[in-house]
């Protein structure tokens, strides 16, 4: 061999060995970047792309349209959110265990905090609305007995309030809508859960890439140099490209039960620190997801949030009575039977809205997180190896032949780069 020839061989695995690092490097790129479509979109295509392959249809932006690129993770991020509320959430608790763990005494102090000081003026507005006049002549020394006495109200009610929501909350939330929405409402925390909770065996994988391209250059020289034909080069690089890739996400899932193979024993880099990935993964559902703010969001404004409304106007509703006291009788005659249960009503509807605030304080929402991620990282660290393998790879699984695919194409331009520069 010449000299020429020794360059050109030992220069194989040096380029199969950058560009297996430049593939896992630019293919995690590819992962979490960018959050949101980038592209342009084009007249006609969405349409299109109905007639396509299924595998062609799931590159991120031909389905709507466009021709760019979104992050694979952030793109999926509803997907995800339902994958992981089947495969992972779901199996934590039910939604009654997480309303417990949230502490319904406590959610009830907090609300009767938040709450109170608002009376006065829940009161005032009321009033206007519906009989102006009439509260304009009240005495303030009245109104404050008005006020004190539906401030007296308040533990009880609420108490009795987030004790139903106890009682009816598996009707009333669905784990799976609200996780669904949040995150597609919220992609980047798709990416932050697999970014965070994987961090280390992703860099490893980009490093991995080194390793690989590189040992599958030796051969790749040794074949090239005994056949000397111009079109083995490329067909060999697309071969090592999709493998590098699809050997290190292998390896980091795989096998998902340990197996001893003599003195080695073989188990998923991602497997084997599921204690250690437990905690990350509660931090993340407790503390962005799974919380007593997002709750009492869904609880109000999601598709089952008249029935939270009915209930709360249905506990609200005889506090304007027991205000009055025993006056009642005569302050309905007094102000009409119509214009009384106007204000009555007036003043649930506009309490119950209230009456979430408490939920919604990110704060408190905070606080009270604690208790659900010990719950969640108690029930991860006992799930079985093969649902907490599912728990994480089922998110993007379909879609892992694009990073295979971009490897193979990467690795095609490699070896027709290596021919312009060594030739055959």
């Amino acid at each position: 061999m010449s000299t020429h020839d020794w360059v050109e061989a030992i220069s194989i695995p040096v380029f199969t060995g950058v560009t297996g690092w430049l593939i896992n490097w630019t293919g995690l790129i590819m992962l979490f970047q960018p959050v949101h479509f980038h592209g342009t979109r084009v007249p006609g295509l969405r349409e299109l792309a109905m007639l396509l392959p299924r595998k062609l249809q799931e590159v991120p932006g031909i389905m709507q349209g466009g021709v760019g690129w979104q992050g694979v993770i952030p793109s999926r991020a509803a997907k995800m959110g339902s994958i992981w509320t089947d495969k992972a959430i779901s199996k934590l608790g039910t939604p009654q265990e997480f309303y417990r763990q949230l502490e319904p005494e406590k959610m009830a102090e907090h609300i009767v905090s938040v709450f109170a000081p608002e009376v006065p003026s829940i009161v005032d507005r009321t009033m206007r609305r519906n009989r102006p006049e009439l509260w304009q002549d009240v005495p303030p020394r009245a109104k404050q007995v008005v006020y004190r006495r539906v401030q007296d109200q308040l533990p009880e009610i609420v108490l009795q309030i987030t004790d139903e929501i106890g009682e009816y909350i598996d009707q009333l939330l669905d784990p799976k809508l609200m996780v669904v929405g949040h995150f597609e409402r919220h992609p980047e925390l798709a990416s932050k859960v697999f970014h965070d909770i994987g961090q280390r065996e992703l860099r490893m994988m980009v490093n991995f890439g080194f390793l690989f391209g590189f040992l599958f250059g030796i051969p790749m020289a040794a074949v090239n140099e005994i056949f000397k034909q111009w079109w083995l080069l490329p067909i060999m690089a697309v071969i090592v490209g999709w493998t590098t890739n699809a050997l290190g996400i292998w390896l980091i899932f795989e096998p998902a039960e340990p197996r001893k193979i003599g003195p080695l024993k073989l188990h998923g880099l991602f497997v084997r620190r599921q204690n250690e990935v437990a905690e990350v993964y509660a931090d993340i559902i407790a503390g962005d997801v799974v919380t007593l703010e997002n709750i009492g969001n869904f609880l109000l404004y999601g598709p089952r949030g008249d029935r939270t409304r009915q209930m709360l106007e249905e506990a609200m509703g005889p506090v304007i009575d027991r205000a009055v006291g025993p006056l009642m009788p005569a302050v309905r005659v007094a102000v009409g039977a119509r214009s009384y249960d106007n204000i009555r009503e007036s003043f649930a509807t506009a309490t119950a809205e209230h009456t979430m605030t408490g939920l919604r304080d990110p704060a408190f929402s905070h606080q009270q997180s604690d208790k659900l991620r010990k719950l969640f990282a108690e029930r991860v660290r006992e799930l079985p190896y093969r649902d907490f393998v599912e728990m994480l790879r089922s998110g993007f699984k379909e879609d892992e032949w694009m990073l295979y695919a971009h490897g193979a194409i990467m690795g095609l331009a490699e070896a027709f780069i290596h021919l312009g520069l060594f030739g055959v």
